[in-house]
């Protein structure tokens, strides 16, 4: 048994893994994380993009996933020492859901994180661009007047005819655009065969409604990615 975990800027999912499936699986604010929350019957593993949470937990013995770990991908192309743990634990697991077929995963969080391997488990790196949520608070923080607006399970239509739709055409819109920009440009790697596309993370439920290419990965995607990075170095 392993207790596995990821670490995001906004949430943080826990998991244990028996090695074949997760389940208790949960969700908590990161801000929230303590180290009572840490299984300690077990080993632990975990992706990280939050060093203060990395500093809580500094002492729980935790395995915590890093370019300098055995990843069973060829990272020849990359600079290893800048790539966060969430997008190697999403490109260890998507080379392992692929079985040799070019792949790619868009990972819908705080930020958006493209992942991008081909058939020969080779990562060949991604992009990085803001969530909606960011976009939302980005307008209303550093503009005088614009609203924070809610978040919408739908596409918006038509075009803004006030403030707050104007605002989701712009945000929701332009998001849309620029997943579908990243897909196409992760088409363009591969030298035009069609990558399979994944879409994850906690936002992944809207984008995957709009883009038909995308296969919804399930919430626990980057988890299998720990656990799978935590065996290759333990087992």
């Amino acid at each position: 048994m392993l207790f596995v975990m990821n670490i995001g800027n906004t949430n943080t999912q826990t998991a244990v893994w028996d090695g074949t499936c997760l389940s208790e699986l949960r969700t908590c604010p990161t801000a929230s994380l303590e180290v009572s929350m840490i299984r300690s019957a077990m080993p632990a593993a975990a992706a990280s993009v939050v060093p203060e949470a990395r500093r809580k937990l500094s002492e729980c013995g935790i395995f915590w996933l890093g370019a300098e770990m055995r990843t069973g991908l060829d990272t020849s192309a990359m600079d290893m020492s800048t790539v966060g743990a969430d997008r190697l634990a999403n490109a260890v697991y998507l080379a392992e859901r692929a079985q040799g077929r070019p792949a790619v995963c868009l990972d819908f969080g705080t930020a958006v994180t493209l992942e991008m391997v081909d058939g020969k488990k080779r990562f060949l790196g991604g992009a990085i661009a803001p969530g909606r949520m960011l976009l939302r608070r980005s307008l209303n923080q550093y503009t005088a007047q614009l609203p924070l607006i809610p978040m919408y399970d739908e596409p918006p239509s038509g075009t803004g005819l006030n403030t707050l739709d104007a605002i989701r055409m712009g945000v929701d819109g332009g998001a849309v655009g620029i997943a579908r920009e990243l897909l196409a440009r992760a088409g363009a790697v591969f030298g035009g065969e069609t990558p399979m596309a994944f879409g994850i993370g906690g936002d992944a439920g809207f984008f995957c409604r709009v883009i038909r290419e995308l296969i919804y990965g399930g919430d626990d995607f980057t988890l299998r990615g720990v656990a799978k990075s935590w065996e290759l170095n333990h087992l």
